[in-house]
């Protein structure tokens, strides 16, 4: 149960001091590298804190009985029973803006038919395409809060949300407002991002390109215009779009001032290079992708995104994290909630179970869920428990960080903060 002062939605945070302890241990995520591979040993862990908060952001982290004592004027959250704290997590890619189910599917794809077998049955993204379009924006707006606060329930307090199931001018417009209008309405963070390049639709007769060019010359304008999103993402795959064909669209977004991210070397190579050359801030998947590519990563300022809910949900490879993070790539995790590969949406529970196949330590893991989660997103004042953070944090029933994990998502968060204020989420 989250306890709350608050009901789910946005609202002013007064300034008035609040402090919150005495806390087992706080991991502030705090002094450690964007990129690169970590070891627990690095991680600062206060035992017996307190965390002290200012408005929305937070004043200090310390030691419980020395922030007692000194901020007398304080509101007290006493806390009874052991607790860790960690930052709020970041889920740095998710499709939570969809209408229908992928069920059939999964049960399709568990008993052997292809990817082709299943689109020609009627499924595949092209089926999220049909449900989303039935969908009025505000029913929409409603589905994609509740994924939010389901979300949020579980600690992430940042979300990124994708469109990508409009695939026209006009559906691609309803989708990016829907989950602006799901962003005033949870207390998650939604951050938005045009995914129009997912795939080319088929009711578009003309080609590839002209469909990309299409959407970068129409739509990109609107989208500054009404400050939908600063982000464009795009599907680079054999069964979607080319290095080729997307890389006038990605320069048109490049040249009009959007943040780039890319679904990159999934089922086969040539996205992540896209990435780099066009500077994006992230390149997601990464299935595919082999020692040049992982070479490539590491020297570039892009970051890698492993989705291991999409490897569980299609039963593939999961993204090579460890050679990546032995590189010096900078990785992070993130769910890709979706109808149709990914459908569990549990962020911590595959975290925990890439961490086991890829043999990730914990301070890994829990900075690719945090802090580098948030510089994928072009983030810096979340993440973290320092001064001056957003006070975005989560606390779990336990005396020792490392049950979290090995609790293989069982464990959930018993109290959500987000911006200062205990949330309660109505789910």
């Amino acid at each position: 149960m989250i306890f709350s002062e608050k009901i789910c939605g946005k609202q002013k945070n007064m300034k008035k001091l609040k402090l919150i302890g005495p806390i087992s241990q706080v991991l502030t995520l705090d002094h450690l590298p964007v990129n690169g591979a970590l070891i627990d040993d690095q991680l600062e862990i206060i035992e017996q804190a307190g965390i002290l908060i200012e408005g929305e952001k937070i004043l200090q982290v310390g030691k419980w009985e020395s922030l007692f004592k000194a901020f007398p004027e304080a509101e007290i959250f006493e806390l009874k029973g052991d607790f860790v704290v960690l930052p709020g997590m970041v889920d740095c890619h998710t499709h939570i803006c969809f209408g229908g189910s992928r069920a059939k599917d999964f049960a399709m794809r568990n008993a052997g038919k292809t990817y082709l077998e299943i689109a020609q049955a009627g499924g595949g993204i092209w089926d999220t395409v049909t449900q989303t379009r039935k969908l009025s924006p505000s029913e929409l707006a409603k589905i994609t809060a509740n994924h939010a606060n389901r979300h949020l329930s579980e600690g992430v307090t940042t979300i990124e949300v994708k469109s990508g199931y409009g695939l026209s001018i006009e559906e691609e417009l309803k989708m990016l407002r829907a989950i602006q209008e799901a962003n005033r309405s949870t207390s998650a963070d939604l951050v938005s991002t045009c995914l129009a390049a997912h795939m080319k639709p088929k009711d578009f007769s003309s080609s590839n390109s002209e469909y990309l060019s299409m959407i970068s010359n129409e739509l990109f304008p609107i989208l500054k215009k009404e400050k939908l999103t600063n982000r464009i993402d795009a599907f680079v795959e054999k069964s979607a779009f080319s290095p080729e064909e997307i890389a006038p669209y990605f320069q048109h977004a490049k040249e009009l001032g959007f943040d780039l991210t890319v679904h990159a070397d999934q089922f086969s190579k040539g996205g992540s290079k896209v990435a780099v050359e066009f500077g994006a801030r992230s390149a997601d998947h990464l299935e595919a992708s082999g020692d040049e590519e992982i070479k490539l990563l590491a020297q570039s300022n892009t970051i890698a995104v492993a989705l291991p809910g999409a490897s569980i949900g299609l039963g593939c490879a999961f993204t090579p994290a460890r050679k990546l993070l032995d590189q010096g790539a900078a990785l992070t995790i993130a769910s890709d909630w979706n109808p149709g590969s990914a459908p569990m949406g549990d962020l911590l529970a595959q975290s925990s179970i890439l961490a086991t196949f890829e043999k990730l330590s914990t301070a890994e893991v829990l900075a690719g869920i945090t802090f580098r989660a948030a510089a994928a997103l072009g983030l810096n004042d979340r993440g973290k428990l320092s001064t001056g953070q957003l006070a975005d944090f989560i606390l779990f029933p336990t005396s020792d960080y490392r049950e979290i994990l090995y609790q293989q998502g069982k464990m959930k968060p018993v109290e959500v903060w987000k911006k200062g204020s205990k949330e309660v989420v109505k789910l």
